[in-house]
Protein backbone atom coordinates (compact mmCIF):
# COMPACT_ATOMS: atom_id res chain seq x y z
CA UNK A 1 0.00 0.00 0.00
CA UNK A 2 1.26 3.19 -0.95
CA UNK A 3 3.01 5.54 1.86
CA UNK A 4 1.25 8.98 1.61
CA UNK A 5 3.40 11.47 4.23
CA UNK A 6 0.98 14.75 3.79
CA UNK A 7 1.88 17.16 5.66
CA UNK A 8 -1.48 19.91 5.78
CA UNK A 9 -3.35 22.44 7.69
CA UNK A 10 -2.38 21.84 11.00
CA UNK A 11 -5.63 21.90 13.43
CA UNK A 12 -5.48 23.94 16.73
CA UNK A 13 -8.29 24.66 18.96
CA UNK A 14 -9.08 28.03 16.87
CA UNK A 15 -8.61 26.33 13.52
CA UNK A 16 -6.97 29.21 12.15
CA UNK A 17 -3.57 29.27 12.46
CA UNK A 18 -1.12 27.18 9.82
CA UNK A 19 1.59 24.82 10.49
CA UNK A 20 5.16 25.71 9.28
CA UNK A 21 7.98 23.62 7.73
CA UNK A 22 11.13 23.02 9.83
CA UNK A 23 13.98 20.40 8.93
CA UNK A 24 16.48 19.22 11.39
CA UNK A 25 18.95 16.30 10.88
CA UNK A 26 17.26 13.13 12.60
CA UNK A 27 17.88 12.55 15.93
CA UNK A 28 15.59 9.65 17.39
CA UNK A 29 14.20 10.14 20.82
CA UNK A 30 15.09 14.07 20.14
CA UNK A 31 12.83 15.53 17.44
CA UNK A 32 9.18 15.59 17.64
CA UNK A 33 5.95 15.97 15.67
CA UNK A 34 7.27 15.79 12.23
CA UNK A 35 8.09 13.56 9.23
CA UNK A 36 11.18 12.06 9.28
CA UNK A 37 12.44 10.83 5.58
CA UNK A 38 15.73 9.71 4.33
CA UNK A 39 18.16 9.95 1.30
CA UNK A 40 18.51 7.09 -0.42
CA UNK A 41 21.92 5.10 -1.06
CA UNK A 42 22.39 3.30 -4.32
CA UNK A 43 22.35 -0.56 -4.41
CA UNK A 44 22.91 -2.75 -6.47
CA UNK A 45 20.99 -5.82 -7.74
CA UNK A 46 23.14 -8.28 -9.93
CA UNK A 47 21.90 -11.16 -12.36
CA UNK A 48 23.94 -13.38 -13.22
CA UNK A 49 22.27 -16.13 -15.99
CA UNK A 50 24.19 -19.52 -16.92
CA UNK A 51 23.45 -22.30 -18.67
CA UNK A 52 23.78 -26.38 -17.07
CA UNK A 53 24.03 -28.71 -19.40
CA UNK A 54 24.28 -32.50 -18.16
CA UNK A 55 25.37 -35.35 -20.65
CA UNK A 56 23.42 -38.73 -19.48
CA UNK A 57 25.48 -42.17 -21.47
CA UNK A 58 22.91 -43.96 -23.53
CA UNK A 59 21.96 -47.53 -22.66
CA UNK A 60 23.92 -48.96 -25.15
CA UNK A 61 26.80 -46.52 -25.33
CA UNK A 62 30.00 -49.28 -25.15
CA UNK A 63 28.31 -50.54 -28.54
CA UNK A 64 28.67 -47.29 -30.31
CA UNK A 65 31.68 -47.48 -32.16
CA UNK A 66 31.08 -50.96 -32.93
CA UNK A 67 27.42 -51.27 -34.75
CA UNK A 68 27.50 -47.56 -35.54
CA UNK A 69 30.89 -45.90 -36.33
CA UNK A 70 30.27 -43.60 -33.75
CA UNK A 71 33.40 -41.67 -32.48
CA UNK A 72 33.81 -40.09 -28.85
CA UNK A 73 30.98 -41.21 -27.35
CA UNK A 74 31.21 -40.24 -23.80
CA UNK A 75 31.20 -43.52 -21.35
CA UNK A 76 30.28 -41.40 -18.52
CA UNK A 77 27.89 -38.59 -16.99
CA UNK A 78 29.12 -35.18 -17.01
CA UNK A 79 27.78 -32.30 -16.20
CA UNK A 80 29.20 -28.31 -17.11
CA UNK A 81 27.70 -24.77 -16.53
CA UNK A 82 28.77 -22.02 -17.99
CA UNK A 83 27.71 -18.13 -17.39
CA UNK A 84 25.87 -16.68 -20.50
CA UNK A 85 25.62 -13.14 -19.45
CA UNK A 86 25.42 -10.54 -16.56
CA UNK A 87 23.47 -7.44 -15.56
CA UNK A 88 23.18 -4.76 -12.86
CA UNK A 89 20.68 -2.88 -12.12
CA UNK A 90 20.34 0.30 -9.44
CA UNK A 91 17.70 0.48 -6.68
CA UNK A 92 17.19 2.95 -3.63
CA UNK A 93 17.59 2.11 0.45
CA UNK A 94 17.50 3.77 2.72
CA UNK A 95 20.84 5.70 4.39
CA UNK A 96 19.92 5.49 7.73
CA UNK A 97 22.92 8.03 8.26
CA UNK A 98 20.90 10.26 5.97
CA UNK A 99 17.58 10.52 7.63
CA UNK A 100 16.11 13.77 8.44
CA UNK A 101 12.49 15.18 10.10
CA UNK A 102 10.38 18.19 8.57
CA UNK A 103 8.69 19.69 11.53
CA UNK A 104 5.59 21.31 11.93
CA UNK A 105 5.59 25.30 13.09
CA UNK A 106 2.66 27.87 13.31
CA UNK A 107 1.72 30.75 10.82
CA UNK A 108 2.88 29.49 7.68
CA UNK A 109 1.92 27.11 5.28
CA UNK A 110 3.22 23.30 5.03
CA UNK A 111 4.10 20.96 2.23
CA UNK A 112 3.06 17.75 0.90
CA UNK A 113 5.40 15.55 1.44
CA UNK A 114 5.43 12.21 -0.21
CA UNK A 115 8.06 8.94 0.42
CA UNK A 116 8.21 5.62 -0.71
CA UNK A 117 7.17 2.78 1.45
CA UNK A 118 10.64 2.69 3.38
CA UNK A 119 10.76 6.85 4.22
CA UNK A 120 12.96 7.98 1.13
CA UNK A 121 11.55 10.85 0.33
CA UNK A 122 10.05 11.37 -3.10
CA UNK A 123 8.66 15.01 -3.74
CA UNK A 124 7.32 17.93 -2.28
CA UNK A 125 3.91 19.98 -2.88
CA UNK A 126 3.44 17.29 -5.41
CA UNK A 127 1.98 14.08 -6.31
CA UNK A 128 4.53 10.93 -6.65
CA UNK A 129 4.27 7.42 -7.37
CA UNK A 130 5.94 4.96 -5.81
CA UNK A 131 8.51 3.83 -7.73
CA UNK A 132 8.54 0.84 -9.62
CA UNK A 133 11.11 -1.68 -9.43
CA UNK A 134 13.11 -2.58 -12.22
CA UNK A 135 13.44 -5.94 -13.34
CA UNK A 136 15.90 -8.09 -14.70
CA UNK A 137 15.13 -10.61 -17.81
CA UNK A 138 15.35 -13.59 -15.62
CA UNK A 139 15.34 -16.86 -17.15
CA UNK A 140 14.56 -20.35 -15.02
CA UNK A 141 14.00 -23.38 -17.29
CA UNK A 142 14.37 -27.13 -18.08
CA UNK A 143 14.86 -28.55 -21.49
CA UNK A 144 15.77 -32.16 -22.48
CA UNK A 145 15.92 -34.17 -25.08
CA UNK A 146 15.52 -37.24 -23.40
CA UNK A 147 12.59 -39.64 -25.07
CA UNK A 148 11.38 -43.03 -23.59
CA UNK A 149 13.40 -45.13 -26.23
CA UNK A 150 12.52 -48.61 -25.35
CA UNK A 151 8.87 -47.75 -26.65
CA UNK A 152 10.62 -48.03 -29.91
CA UNK A 153 12.15 -51.39 -29.48
CA UNK A 154 10.38 -54.48 -31.50
CA UNK A 155 9.68 -57.87 -30.11
CA UNK A 156 12.45 -59.39 -31.35
CA UNK A 157 15.01 -56.90 -29.75
CA UNK A 158 13.33 -57.07 -26.31
CA UNK A 159 13.39 -61.10 -26.32
CA UNK A 160 17.33 -61.15 -26.96
CA UNK A 161 19.17 -62.87 -24.55
CA UNK A 162 21.70 -60.16 -23.56
CA UNK A 163 22.71 -56.27 -24.36
CA UNK A 164 25.14 -57.32 -26.65
CA UNK A 165 22.30 -58.77 -28.90
CA UNK A 166 19.76 -55.61 -27.99
CA UNK A 167 22.23 -53.47 -29.36
CA UNK A 168 23.15 -55.73 -32.65
CA UNK A 169 19.42 -55.53 -33.15
CA UNK A 170 18.89 -52.65 -32.40
CA UNK A 171 21.59 -50.93 -34.55
CA UNK A 172 20.19 -53.26 -37.79
CA UNK A 173 16.73 -51.41 -36.84
CA UNK A 174 18.49 -48.20 -37.68
CA UNK A 175 20.02 -49.32 -40.89
CA UNK A 176 16.78 -50.68 -42.14
CA UNK A 177 14.92 -46.88 -41.08
CA UNK A 178 17.65 -45.36 -43.21
CA UNK A 179 17.15 -47.67 -45.95
CA UNK A 180 13.58 -46.99 -45.86
CA UNK A 181 13.71 -43.31 -45.83
CA UNK A 182 16.56 -43.65 -48.86
CA UNK A 183 13.66 -45.54 -51.24
CA UNK A 184 11.18 -42.97 -50.08
CA UNK A 185 13.28 -40.13 -50.94
CA UNK A 186 14.14 -42.01 -54.34
CA UNK A 187 10.13 -43.37 -54.94
CA UNK A 188 11.68 -46.89 -55.21
CA UNK A 189 8.99 -47.81 -51.36
CA UNK A 190 6.92 -50.74 -52.39
CA UNK A 191 3.98 -48.48 -50.68
CA UNK A 192 4.51 -45.02 -51.79
CA UNK A 193 2.36 -42.41 -50.11
CA UNK A 194 -0.29 -40.46 -52.13
CA UNK A 195 0.00 -37.00 -51.66
CA UNK A 196 3.06 -34.77 -50.09
CA UNK A 197 1.25 -34.29 -46.89
CA UNK A 198 1.69 -37.97 -46.54
CA UNK A 199 5.45 -38.55 -47.64
CA UNK A 200 5.94 -35.64 -44.93
CA UNK A 201 4.12 -37.59 -42.28
CA UNK A 202 6.16 -40.75 -43.24
CA UNK A 203 9.45 -39.28 -42.89
CA UNK A 204 8.84 -37.68 -39.14
CA UNK A 205 7.66 -41.11 -38.13
CA UNK A 206 10.98 -42.39 -39.19
CA UNK A 207 13.14 -39.59 -37.98
CA UNK A 208 11.39 -39.93 -34.34
CA UNK A 209 12.43 -43.63 -34.44
CA UNK A 210 15.59 -42.90 -36.06
CA UNK A 211 16.48 -40.70 -32.86
CA UNK A 212 14.90 -42.36 -30.24
CA UNK A 213 16.95 -45.62 -31.20
CA UNK A 214 20.16 -43.62 -31.82
CA UNK A 215 19.82 -41.92 -28.41
CA UNK A 216 20.49 -45.85 -27.05
CA UNK A 217 23.68 -45.48 -28.19
CA UNK A 218 24.69 -41.62 -28.08
CA UNK A 219 23.20 -40.95 -25.18
CA UNK A 220 21.13 -37.52 -24.31
CA UNK A 221 21.24 -33.85 -22.87
CA UNK A 222 19.35 -31.67 -20.73
CA UNK A 223 20.02 -28.27 -20.14
CA UNK A 224 18.87 -25.82 -17.76
CA UNK A 225 19.00 -22.14 -17.65
CA UNK A 226 19.03 -20.36 -14.07
CA UNK A 227 19.29 -16.50 -12.83
CA UNK A 228 20.71 -15.76 -9.78
CA UNK A 229 20.24 -12.59 -8.13
CA UNK A 230 23.19 -10.93 -5.97
CA UNK A 231 22.63 -7.27 -3.84
CA UNK A 232 25.68 -5.84 -3.36
CA UNK A 233 26.26 -2.27 -1.99
CA UNK A 234 29.48 -0.19 -3.66
CA UNK A 235 31.05 1.91 -0.68
CA UNK A 236 34.16 2.96 -1.95
CA UNK A 237 36.92 2.25 -4.76
CA UNK A 238 37.44 -1.62 -4.64
CA UNK A 239 39.48 -3.50 -7.13
CA UNK A 240 38.95 -7.07 -7.71
CA UNK A 241 36.41 -7.26 -4.67
CA UNK A 242 34.91 -10.95 -5.05
CA UNK A 243 30.92 -10.57 -4.72
CA UNK A 244 30.32 -14.54 -5.47
CA UNK A 245 31.90 -17.06 -6.98
CA UNK A 246 30.97 -19.33 -9.81
CA UNK A 247 31.74 -23.66 -10.41
CA UNK A 248 31.45 -25.07 -13.46
CA UNK A 249 30.15 -28.67 -11.71
CA UNK A 250 27.04 -26.43 -9.68
CA UNK A 251 26.07 -23.03 -10.97
CA UNK A 252 26.77 -20.13 -8.49
CA UNK A 253 27.91 -20.29 -5.13
CA UNK A 254 28.29 -18.15 -1.84
CA UNK A 255 31.38 -15.74 -2.81
CA UNK A 256 33.19 -17.77 0.65
CA UNK A 257 32.75 -21.03 -1.29
CA UNK A 258 35.81 -22.19 -2.76
CA UNK A 259 34.29 -25.19 -4.80
CA UNK A 260 33.88 -21.86 -7.42
CA UNK A 261 36.31 -19.69 -8.80
CA UNK A 262 35.75 -15.64 -8.08
CA UNK A 263 33.94 -13.66 -9.71
CA UNK A 264 35.18 -9.80 -9.14
CA UNK A 265 33.33 -6.37 -9.40
CA UNK A 266 35.45 -3.46 -9.49
CA UNK A 267 34.37 0.26 -8.77
CA UNK A 268 35.62 3.49 -9.65
CA UNK A 269 34.49 6.56 -8.50
CA UNK A 270 34.55 9.10 -11.30
CA UNK A 271 34.47 11.87 -9.23
CA UNK A 272 32.30 13.70 -10.91
CA UNK A 273 31.05 15.65 -8.04
CA UNK A 274 32.78 16.05 -4.38
CA UNK A 275 31.87 14.19 -1.12
CA UNK A 276 30.54 14.90 2.01
CA UNK A 277 27.90 17.57 2.83
CA UNK A 278 27.76 21.38 1.16
CA UNK A 279 28.46 23.35 4.31
CA UNK A 280 25.58 25.84 4.64
CA UNK A 281 26.34 29.42 4.10
CA UNK A 282 24.31 30.50 7.77
CA UNK A 283 24.53 28.55 10.51
CA UNK A 284 20.90 29.85 11.41
CA UNK A 285 19.81 27.54 8.52
CA UNK A 286 20.29 24.04 9.74
CA UNK A 287 16.64 23.83 10.73
CA UNK A 288 15.12 25.62 7.60
CA UNK A 289 16.57 23.19 4.95
CA UNK A 290 15.41 20.11 3.15
CA UNK A 291 18.83 17.97 1.96
CA UNK A 292 18.73 15.70 -1.42
CA UNK A 293 21.73 14.15 -3.05
CA UNK A 294 24.17 15.01 -5.77
CA UNK A 295 25.70 11.74 -6.88
CA UNK A 296 28.59 10.88 -8.37
CA UNK A 297 29.42 8.88 -11.75
CA UNK A 298 31.19 5.25 -10.58
CA UNK A 299 32.28 2.79 -13.39
CA UNK A 300 32.11 -0.63 -12.33
CA UNK A 301 32.94 -4.31 -14.33
CA UNK A 302 32.70 -7.80 -13.35
CA UNK A 303 35.00 -10.31 -14.69
CA UNK A 304 35.76 -14.04 -14.43
CA UNK A 305 39.01 -15.86 -15.03
CA UNK A 306 40.05 -12.53 -16.83
CA UNK A 307 37.12 -11.87 -19.26
CA UNK A 308 34.93 -9.17 -18.41
CA UNK A 309 31.62 -10.09 -18.73
CA UNK A 310 30.08 -6.62 -18.23
CA UNK A 311 31.52 -3.27 -18.08
CA UNK A 312 29.11 -0.03 -16.84
CA UNK A 313 28.30 3.18 -15.90
CA UNK A 314 26.23 5.03 -13.55
CA UNK A 315 25.39 7.47 -11.04
CA UNK A 316 25.73 6.00 -7.32
CA UNK A 317 24.19 8.39 -4.00
CA UNK A 318 26.81 7.20 -1.43
CA UNK A 319 29.50 8.87 -3.61
CA UNK A 320 28.64 12.55 -4.10
CA UNK A 321 27.53 14.86 -1.66
CA UNK A 322 24.38 16.27 0.40
CA UNK A 323 23.08 19.71 -0.76
CA UNK A 324 19.99 21.74 0.79
CA UNK A 325 17.30 23.67 -0.56
CA UNK A 326 16.04 26.39 1.85
CA UNK A 327 12.31 26.28 3.33
CA UNK A 328 11.67 29.51 1.07
CA UNK A 329 11.90 27.55 -1.94
CA UNK A 330 9.00 25.21 -1.37
CA UNK A 331 7.10 27.11 1.49
CA UNK A 332 5.55 30.11 -0.93
CA UNK A 333 2.02 29.22 -0.84
CA UNK A 334 2.84 25.61 -2.43
CA UNK A 335 3.68 27.39 -5.65
CA UNK A 336 7.11 25.20 -5.88
CA UNK A 337 6.82 21.37 -7.09
CA UNK A 338 9.91 18.84 -6.63
CA UNK A 339 10.31 15.47 -7.27
CA UNK A 340 13.71 13.53 -6.31
CA UNK A 341 15.06 10.27 -7.49
CA UNK A 342 14.44 7.22 -5.62
CA UNK A 343 17.33 5.78 -6.22
CA UNK A 344 20.16 8.42 -6.07
CA UNK A 345 18.43 10.88 -4.36
CA UNK A 346 18.85 13.71 -6.53
CA UNK A 347 16.16 16.50 -7.98
CA UNK A 348 14.25 15.53 -11.31
CA UNK A 349 12.64 18.42 -11.76
CA UNK A 350 11.17 21.27 -10.33
CA UNK A 351 8.43 23.06 -11.42
CA UNK A 352 6.89 26.81 -9.90
CA UNK A 353 3.26 26.76 -10.56
CA UNK A 354 3.10 31.15 -9.76
CA UNK A 355 5.33 31.62 -13.17
CA UNK A 356 2.72 33.07 -15.77
CA UNK A 357 0.49 34.01 -13.22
Amino acid sequence: MKRFCSVIIAIVATFATMAQTTVLPYRPGVTTDGVVYYLPQTQLKIYVTATRTTYYPGDFNIYARRFLRLPDVTMEKNTHWKIDRVQILPCGVPDTSKAHIILLKKNTSAPLCILTDDGILLSINAQAEQPKKAVAEIVNSVTTTKVNSRDFLNQEILAAGSELKMAELTAAEIYNIRESRSELTKGEADYMPKDGEQLKLMFQKLDEQENALVQLFKGYTETETKTWEITYLPTADKTKDIFARFSDQTGLVDKDNLSGEPLFITVADKGTVSAGRTELIDKKLEDKVVYYNVPSQAEFEITFLNNSLLKTQMPIAQFGHEEYLTEDLFNRRATCHIWFNPITGNIQKIEDSSVGK
